[in-house]
């Protein structure tokens, strides 16, 4: 079961509510932060090449462009709430310290996230929630700089390059052979330099961030089938094989579930209706 929307709240690109059992997220990376809480369950996933697993008790964020995977560490599967916050709330300077150690044992942050999800629940409620937005923001920056000196992402100069042509040409698509002649580099060495990297193929990058445009374009309130060609898959069948990969559901069904007033998860507290502080 999924619902997600777009809140009316600067800065945060999707509100992602989700119960999955049996669904195993492939390798993707994202333009966006992903702020992630699970509700009941566990979860393992790998993270630049390294292991790591998450329960209830714990906040995870994952910075944009690290690629990550996703599954159950259990068969009854679980229940995650997510929010996928651009660079104007965490900076893109904190990416090296979230790759480091990606998952936080705060009882505070946690239910002040729990908070924010509640309010974002409910459309109107626009200025409490950038105001709880706010205080998330600030305990998640104390923590990640709190943590070893920052470091940049390290990206291999090839890669890179070859990873600013597919994000230039998402829609569109390029061939290995073009790529090549535009990087001046032999097609088998982009790939592995591009492996190398960012731990997954080229052609799965281009697919996920395929997908994410995709699922911007449904929130926006576009058809699958309008989606399907402005998001640079051949077809709707073609889109829907994928994105159901991605997200254990339909393109239609992800649109169909994304009404926040019914996205609060049934078995959270309640919150009091004016932001904490300190």
């Amino acid at each position: 079961m999924i619902r997600a929307w777009k809140p009316g709240v600067p800065g945060v690109s999707e509100v992602f509510h989700a119960h999955f059992v049996g669904h195993a997220y492939p390798p993707h990376t994202h333009d966006a932060w992903t702020v992630l809480i699970v509700d009941d369950g566990a979860v393992r996933f790998d993270l630049d090449l390294h292991h790591h697993g998450i329960g209830t008790p714990s906040v995870t964020v994952l910075p944009p462009h690290v690629p990550h995977d996703g599954r159950s560490a259990t068969e009854a599967g679980f229940r995650k709430r997510v929010l996928y916050v651009d660079t104007s709330i965490l900076g893109a300077d904190l990416a090296g310290a979230a790759v480091d150690q990606p998952t936080f044992f705060d009882p505070a942050l946690r239910h002040r996230l729990h908070q924010l999800h509640l309010v974002l629940a409910r459309p109107g409620d626009e200025l409490e929630a950038e105001s709880r937005l706010a205080l998330v923001r600030e305990r998640l920056c104390t923590h990640l700089r709190r943590r070893a000196e920052p470091r940049p992402v390290p990206v291999h100069r090839l890669a890179g390059d070859l990873r600013d042509l597919l994000d230039e040409h998402t829609v569109d698509g390029l061939t290995l052979e073009r790529a090549a002649e535009v990087l001046h580099a032999h097609p088998t060495h982009l790939v592995r330099s591009f492996t190398r990297a960012f731990g997954l193929p080229p052609h799965l990058y281009l697919t996920g961030r395929r997908v994410d445009l995709a699922r911007r374009l449904l929130l926006a309130g576009q058809r699958p089938a309008e989606v399907a060609t402005a998001a640079g898959f051949y077809d709707q069948a073609h889109l829907g094989r994928h994105f159901k990969r991605h997200l254990g559901v339909s393109p239609g069904r992800f649109t169909g579930r994304r009404s926040p007033a019914s996205a609060t998860a049934a078995t959270s507290p309640p919150s009091s209706s004016t932001a904490d502080g300190e």
